[in-house]
C-alpha cells in the first residue's frame, strides 16, 4: 500500500487523483467536480493499493468522508464512495506557462500499475472539462490525434 498527498474523486465509473502542494486548489477543484456529479473518495491524503491489475484508492480511516473547504471548514456529508478505480493523475500547477500546449501522453507507475498523468493549471477556466477529457482519454473513451 502507498499513500499520496492527493485528493481522489470518482466521475462515472472511474476515479482520478488531484496532486499538488498545499494550497494548490485540490479540495476546491474536488468540490467543483463533486458539485457536477462526482463523488469524493479522499481529501488531502489517499491510500492506494494494486488489486486485480487496477489501482484502487481509498481514504485513510481518520479522514474518511471529510473534505476541507477553505473559508468554511471541514465538511462531512458530501456525496462519496468508499473506493475508486484510479485511471488518471492530474498534477496541478499555478502557472499556465508550465502546462505544455501539445504534450505527449505520459504515465506514472503507482503500486506497480501504470496510470496516465497530465499537468494542468489549477486556475484554468476550463479545468473541470479538461479533467473529464483527461479521464476519458485514460479510459479509452476518447483518443488523441497523432
Amino acid at each position: 500500500m502507498s499513500q499520496l498527498h492527493a485528493n481522489c474523486v470518482q466521475i462515472g465509473d472511474y476515479a482520478l487523483l488531484l496532486r499538488g502542494p498545499s494550497g494548490s486548489g485540490k479540495s476546491s477543484i474536488s468540490l467543483r467536480l463533486i458539485d457536477a456529479g462526482g463523488f469524493l473518495i479522499a481529501d488531502d491524503r489517499t491510500d492506494l493499493v494494486a488489486r486485480d491489475g487496477r489501482l484502487i484508492a481509498t481514504s485513510p480511516a481518520t479522514i474518511a468522508g471529510l473534505c476541507e473547504v477553505r473559508g468554511l471548514g471541514i465538511v462531512r456529508g458530501l456525496p462519496q464512495r468508499p473506493e475508486g478505480d484510479v485511471r488518471v493523475v492530474i498534477d496541478l500547477v499555478d502557472d499556465p506557462d508550465l502546462v505544455e500546449r501539445m504534450p505527449h501522453g505520459t504515465s506514472e507507475e503507482i503500486c506497480g500499475i501504470s496510470v496516465a498523468r497530465w499537468t494542468l493549471c489549477a486556475t484554468d477556466l476550463a479545468l473541470e472539462a479538461k479533467i473529464r477529457v483527461a479521464l476519458a482519454l485514460a479510459t479509452g473513451e476518447l483518443r488523441l490525434e497523432s
